[in-house]
This record gives structure tokens, C-alpha cells and sequence, in this order.
């Protein structure tokens, strides 16, 4: 499997018209046979479609040039050439389509088996028996093809899940994701070890699951790209609820913490802070004296939001946490885009 690639620049060329041809019957005893030049064959689209099996752009990452194939030229006998084969490229869900040079949104996939003609192959040219008229009996000339559409595009990729973990480096937030899924990422004490967003599957009962997505930690700066910022915080738009993931050892530092996280994911998109949203005060098995989490918690919830202190370690208070982001679950509306 590919490394987790998430933008790719590429160029699309669709396939060009075949030219029609010029042509006369040449039969026994037909001296002066009319004209009979087939049409050009259409060129091939280039189709992109939308596939789950796909989590990557990594495809995309060495190859960045893709054409179609041209039609090819009509033929004596008023045979037409044949059409030119579309070229279908396949691309993850949640890969936005934008224009290189105005940046214009051209497609946004949000379901498998979604496609989207991103250039049109060229019609094929007429042949000269199109052009033979009561005057004009044997003209020599035929249509040359049209060119197809060509352009360069922008794939980026915006992860879908139902929940995003968002949080400092080193809140715990892969610790927790590989504690409550099937999830295996990397796992370390020391900032940035998640350089790619991780998905796992959590699953409550057999119709209760929820995908989650640990997105790579945020830091003062990042909505400019400092750190990892930009390349990371387009994944949180899609989410239905937002977790955030704090550390409670932290003690007061956690009230400023979650204040830069909520700066940060504003100066990018306001509407992130207008999605639904629980906060997991984490790493309480570090705590030796465990009074100051209520003070903590009585001020996150008088803003309004459910917290749930956790230890992703040890696994305490995850049940409680994971029945509440599917109440909020139950509530979210549906993503789209951001307006």
C-alpha cells in the first residue's frame, strides 16, 4: 500500500477527433464513383471516478500526466473510424476536483462510484461524403477532428469520517483511537509522531459504528501552515462531531489549550467551531490527586459541552465517552461542504 498522499497536481488531456476522410468509390465500371470518406472516430474522455478502496492520492504522486485516446480517422466505404477509449482514473471519496489555474471547485465526491468528466475528448471530423451536394458532386476536402479539452486539476483528498479527534501534539489522541478501534498508528511520546491522518472503525454493537479520524496534532500557527497545519486541517471539515482530546495532567494549561485549538480551527473556517462537539479530558491515570477534574469539567460544561474525563492507557471512562459521541452522532446533521 501507498503512502498517505492527500494533494496531487495533474495534467488531463482528453483525446482528440479523428479527421474525416477524402475518398471516391473505385468499383468496375463505375468510372466517376462519388465521394465516400467516412467520419472521424470521437476521442476519449477522461472520466474520474470515485472509489472507497482508495484512501490515498498516492497514485497520483509519480505519474502526473494522463490522456485518452484519440479517435481514429474515418476510411473509404463511408466507414466511420472508431472512437477513441475513455481513460478512467479512479480517486478516494472525498476528493475535491479544483481547477489549476482559476481554483474554481469543478467536483466534490462524496460517494462511491460517483464519476465526473473532467475533460471531453473532441468530436471526429466529417468525411467528404457528408459535403457532396446537387452542385457540388465530388468535393476533396474533409474535416479535420476537433482537439480534446485539456487542463490541469488539483485532487485533494478530505478524509469522511463521522468523528474527528482534535487536539495539541501529544494529547493522547492516536493512544485513544488505537484503545477504542482496530486502528494501528504510530504511537510515540513526542510531538508530530502522527505526520497522516489515522481512520479506525469503532463499533458499539452490529448497527452501531462510527468511523473516527485522529488528525495530526495542531499548534499556534497552523490555519498559516506552521507545523503540519494546512495539510491537515482540511480533513477535520467533513467530520459530523468534533472530539476534543486533552491533557487533563496538564491542569489549567488545558482551559488555554483548548482555547488555541478553537483559535486555530476559526482562523481557517469559522463554521468548525458550529459543529457538534464533546471534549475527553485525557491521561487521568497521571493524576495523583484528582479533584482539580471537576473544577475542569464544571468549566467546559458551562459552555455548553459534555466532557468525559478518560485514560486512553488504561481504558477508564472510554465506555461513557463513546456511548456520548453517539448521542451527538444521533443529532449531527450529515457533512457537506463548508459554506
Amino acid at each position: 500500500m501507498g503512502r498517505f498522499v492527500d494533494q496531487a497536481k495533474i495534467y488531463v488531456k482528453a483525446g482528440d477527433g479523428g479527421s474525416g476522410c477524402v475518398s471516391f468509390r473505385r468499383e468496375k465500371y463505375v468510372p466517376r464513383g462519388g465521394p465516400d470518406g467516412g467520419d472521424g472516430g470521437r476521442g476519449g474522455d477522461v472520466i474520474l471516478v470515485a472509489s472507497s478502496q482508495l484512501h490515498t492520492l498516492y497514485d497520483f504522486h509519480h505519474q502526473t500526466h494522463f490522456r485518452a485516446e484519440n479517435g481514429r480517422p474515418g476510411m473509404g466505404k463511408k466507414m466511420k473510424g472508431r472512437d477513441g477509449q475513455d481513460l478512467i482514473l479512479y480517486v478516494p471519496v472525498g476528493t475535491v476536483v479544483r481547477d489549476a489555474e482559476t481554483g474554481e471547485i469543478l467536483y466534490d465526491f462524496t460517494k462511491d462510484g460517483e464519476s465526473f468528466v473532467v475533460a471531453r475528448g473532441g468530436r471526429g471530423g466529417r468525411g467528404n461524403a457528408r459535403f457532396a451536394t446537387p452542385t457540388r458532386r465530388a468535393p476533396r476536402f474533409a474535416e479535420p477532428g476537433e482537439p480534446g479539452e485539456e487542463r490541469w486539476i488539483i485532487l485533494e483528498l478530505k478524509l469522511i469520517a463521522d468523528v474527528g479527534l482534535v487536539g495539541l501534539p501529544n494529547a493522547g489522541k492516536s493512544t485513544l483511537l488505537s484503545r477504542i478501534t482496530a486502528a494501528k498508528p504510530k504511537i510515540a511520546d513526542y510531538p508530530f509522531t502522527t505526520l497522516t491522518p489515522n481512520l479506525g472503525v469503532v463499533k458499539l454493537s452490529e448497527e452501531r459504528t462510527f468511523v473516527v479520524a485522529d488528525i495530526p496534532g495542531l499548534i499556534e500557527g497552523a490555519h498559516k501552515g506552521v507545523g503540519l497545519g494546512l495539510d491537515f486541517l482540511r480533513h477535520i471539515e467533513r467530520t459530523r462531531v468534533l472530539l476534543y482530546v486533552l491533557d487533563v495532567s496538564r491542569g489549567e494549561e488545558g482551559l488555554k489549550d483548548f482555547e488555541l485549538i478553537r483559535k486555530e480551527l476559526s482562523h481557517y473556517h469559522p463554521s468548525l467551531l458550529e459543529k457538534p462537539a464533546a471534549i475527553a479530558l485525557n491521561k487521568i491515570d497521571l493524576l495523583p490527586d484528582r479533584t482539580q477534574i471537576e473544577d475542569l469539567k464544571r468549566a467546559f460544561e458551562e459552555r455548553g459541552f459534555p466532557v468525559y474525563p478518560i485514560s486512553a492507557v488504561t481504558g477508564e471512562g472510554i465506555k461513557e465517552l463513546l456511548e456520548g459521541i453517539w448521542r451527538l452522532l444521533q443529532r449531527a446533521r450529515t457533512p457537506g461542504p463548508l459554506k
